[in-house]
């Protein structure tokens, strides 16, 4: 067998070599697969609250509404005004079909924030503003149906009966919610207001 002849034989057996290997368990690599994902995201739900005008209000409120949800508290010294702020500013670069959607306060802090206390903090932002506080327990159970945590911060270097300045820990998420209740989209506080206002118009378009 001439030098020419073994050269191509090595080849075509290191080429078998390799086909066989490719089909060799641990060794064939894994296929792609494609991520499908079921199912709704259990967010929003039923809630009994206090308006900023001192009435009754539950989710029969936001029926047949779009909604921007958004859980703070008025003594809030960054996250909450910036994020009320975008909401607002989302609310003129939509345009129109912002007028379908209602931004919503709820308050985590109703130990402090009183209906007349949430009109006045509302009155920095979007005219159409809906704020909501009510009970602890109200409060909470408004929470657990948007999934939102949030807990009261002590400052332990303060003394047990001075804790008026204390702040609150909390999710930081707006929630854009369907005519129907149900959970759309939401937006995190890297989102921008044209951002928002662009997902607005698209779940909105009268094309869609």
């Amino acid at each position: 067998m001439t030098r020419r002849q073994l050269i191509i034989a090595a080849t075509m057996v290191f080429g078998m070599l390799i086909v066989l290997a490719l089909y060799f368990p641990g060794i064939r690599p894994e296929p792609l697969r494609s991520r499908v994902v079921t199912g709704e995201v259990e967010i929003g739900g039923a809630f009994n609250l206090i308006d900023q005008r001192g009435n009754a209000a539950t989710e029969a409120a936001l029926k047949g509404k779009y909604a921007l949800v958004f859980f703070g508290f008025t003594h809030c010294p960054d996250v909450c005004p910036l994020t009320l702020q975008t909401v607002s500013q989302a609310l003129e670069i939509a345009g129109p079909l912002g007028d379908n959607v209602v931004p919503v306060f709820i308050t985590v802090d109703p130990d402090r924030d009183t209906p007349e206390i949430v009109g006045q903090y509302l009155a920095n932002f979007h005219p159409r503003f809906l704020g909501l506080t009510g009970s602890a327990d109200a409060v909470k159970g408004a929470a657990d149906s948007y999934r939102v945590f949030f807990r009261k911060a002590v400052d332990k270097a303060k003394s047990e009966g001075d804790q008026a300045d204390y702040m609150m820990e909390h999710s930081g998420y707006v929630y854009f919610m369907g005519r129907d209740g149900r959970y759309i989209d939401h937006f995190g506080p890297r989102d921008t207001a044209e951002q928002m206002a662009a997902r607005i118009r698209r779940e909105i378009s009268p094309t869609k």
